[in-house]
């Protein structure tokens, strides 16, 4: 009997554990049909700014919580251009978790997309590193939209982080100054088998793209193959 329950146990266990791990793999393969739907939408995020980003951020299917109000969070994914100051092709998905009090005043109780767009190596870090909090740990700004739109204000030009979020069709730039931003390393372990950092996974240039990751990378290395923020500032000097 003991030895029976025994192998009950065990079966549930792998089964709880192949089934966290295929809806991580959901949710990674979520972020690249998100992404693709934003950049099929006419005024969507400025090819001039996407072109600046060093890492992208896709959260699908923000929710609110239930717990205080206001209270929201959101699991995704983060890929970064690789090689030296971010200027190779784009590299493998780290998992994210975003989370804060704010961003529930601002979007209700719909569910929306968050797309983040990490502007510099100062940014990059500060994410990669640890829980960051946007506004205070990490410059955040309300992304501009639209074909016309310039990234050239000083405000943009400043921002470490650009925000943006779609619901019911409508795409806009956001503010989520006060939510927190973190690697959420425990899916990172569910998405690749083993475990992860979210720095080893962006940083080591080792990581293959499993392939609920490719859709996501192709999106951007279609939209933006080069980043053209280093050109930029070449320029100004």
């Amino acid at each position: 009997m003991i030895r029976k329950c025994a192998l009950g146990v065990c079966v549930f266990l792998v089964t709880a554990m192949a089934y966290a791990a295929n809806k991580e793999q959901r949710r990674l393969a979520n972020t690249g049909v998100v992404m693709q739907e934003i950049m099929d939408i006419p005024d969507n995020i400025p090819q001039e700014v996407l072109e600046k980003a060093d890492c992208v951020i896709v959260f699908p299917n923000l929710l609110k919580a239930a717990f205080g109000i206001g209270g929201s969070y959101a699991r995704g994914a983060m890929v970064c251009r690789t090689g030296k100051e971010f200027r190779g092709p784009w590299g493998a998905p780290a998992m994210y978790a975003l989370e804060g009090a704010s961003i529930g005043f601002q979007i209700g109780g719909q569910s929306t997309d968050l797309v983040l767009l990490v502007m510099n190596e100062r940014g990059a870090s500060s994410i990669l590193s640890s829980k960051v909090k946007l506004g205070a740990d990490a410059s955040a700004a309300a992304g501009p939209v639209g074909r016309d739109a310039s990234a050239d204000t000083d405000a943009y030009m400043r921002s470490e982080v650009l925000s943006y979020s779609r619901s019911r069709g409508l795409f806009a730039g956001i503010s989520l100054e006060g939510s927190t931003l973190r690697p959420d390393n425990d899916a990172n372990r569910d998405v690749y088998g083993r475990k992860l950092t979210a720095r080893e996974i962006v940083l080591g240039g080792r990581v293959s793209t499993p392939e609920s990751g490719r859709h996501l990378v192709e999106v951007l290395e279609k939209h933006s193959p080069h980043n053209d923020s280093k050109a930029s500032d070449s320029d100004r000097d």
